[in-house]
């Protein structure tokens, strides 16, 4: 384990603690950081768009990164509202390229279902989360298919579902290369 600082994962709303302890327990187990589950925001209503009916996630990004506990190194925050970027219908997660913040949304990534929840919804999340961690050690979006780091230009369930749990060689030397820059 590396001993820079925690990974929190921030669960935002009525996100079950199981989920955010299987969030916590897979992100610490691949990026060998210790992490712990800490609510930072209470609400992230101040990111509303009522024209949208969505929640615009870099505003949302910006109080996580302002609210973070001075021992985080990064924040990955878990919500169930629908989240979008202005050019795009809706987001799984969005991240501060290179920063501290990052999030992802449980509203398209899981059905009600809850054999989908446990077999692959949970997958889904977790997935994402590291996509989107990758993102705030710098990662960018990678070609290769079965990357972690590629990016799903449908935004489609099928497109997170057929992408490995793994960085490409590639990606795994650049996330080594930030995380020894972190240390310096």
């Amino acid at each position: 384990m590396n001993n820079m600082g925690s990974i929190i994962v921030s669960p935002i709303g009525d996100i079950p603690s199981w989920m955010s302890d299987i969030i916590a327990t897979d992100v610490g187990d691949f990026f060998e950081f210790s992490t712990r589950v800490e609510k930072i925001l209470d609400d992230i209503f101040f990111a509303y768009d009522a024209d949208r009916n969505q929640y615009h996630s870099t505003k949302i990004l910006e109080k996580l990164a302002k609210n973070a506990p001075n021992d985080c190194i990064k924040i990955i925050a878990v919500t169930k509202e629908d989240l979008f970027i202005p050019i795009l219908t809706h987001v799984y997660g969005e991240a501060q390229l290179g920063g501290k913040a990052c999030i992802v949304s449980i509203a398209r990534l899981i059905a009600d279902l809850e054999v989908e929840i446990v077999n692959k919804g949970c997958k889904r999340i977790v997935k994402e989360a590291i996509h989107e961690l990758g993102h705030t050690f710098d990662l960018r979006h990678c070609e290769d298919e079965r990357c972690l780091m590629h990016y799903c230009y449908c935004r489609r369930l099928e497109d997170v579902d057929r992408k490995s749990s793994r960085f490409c060689r590639y990606c795994k030397i650049f996330l080594a290369d930030s995380i020894r820059d972190l240390g310096r």
